[in-house]
């Protein structure tokens, strides 16, 4: 089973994602802060490591550089209301980012991108 992390700060956010994804059969866990979602990645082994931008206590940036500087082994999918262009998405696929999809989101459309990073 495919283990997944969402950091998010949005408690209905994320326990709808997270009940979209464990319908199709992964084990999801949640945090609503960054420093506790990275803490949770240092204890765990998770595939895919699933961020929103805005967090209160430091972004889902800082947390994608933090674990991407120590060669934390995921795949990294950025959740988040605000767009970013094509040109923005090749520099995020060239730092390690495996996806980035925009809010709102259709539950088809997650779980399609989720199974296509998973490859």
């Amino acid at each position: 089973m495919k283990k997944i992390l969402y950091v998010e700060d949005h408690i209905d956010t994320a326990e709808a994602v997270k009940q979209m994804l464990e319908d199709e059969g992964y084990y999801v866990e949640i945090s609503s802060r960054g420093g506790d979602g990275l803490k949770k990645a240092h204890e765990n082994k998770f595939d895919i490591i699933l961020l929103d931008v805005m967090l209160p206590d430091m972004s889902g940036w800082d947390i994608f550089k933090t674990l991407n500087t120590e060669k934390y082994n995921a795949k990294y999918v950025f959740l988040s209301v605000i767009p970013v262009s094509t040109e923005r998405m090749k520099e995020f696929r060239k730092a390690g980012v495996s996806d980035y999809i925009t809010k709102p989101f259709s539950k088809a459309d997650l779980v399609e991108r989720i199974k296509k990073v998973l490859g």
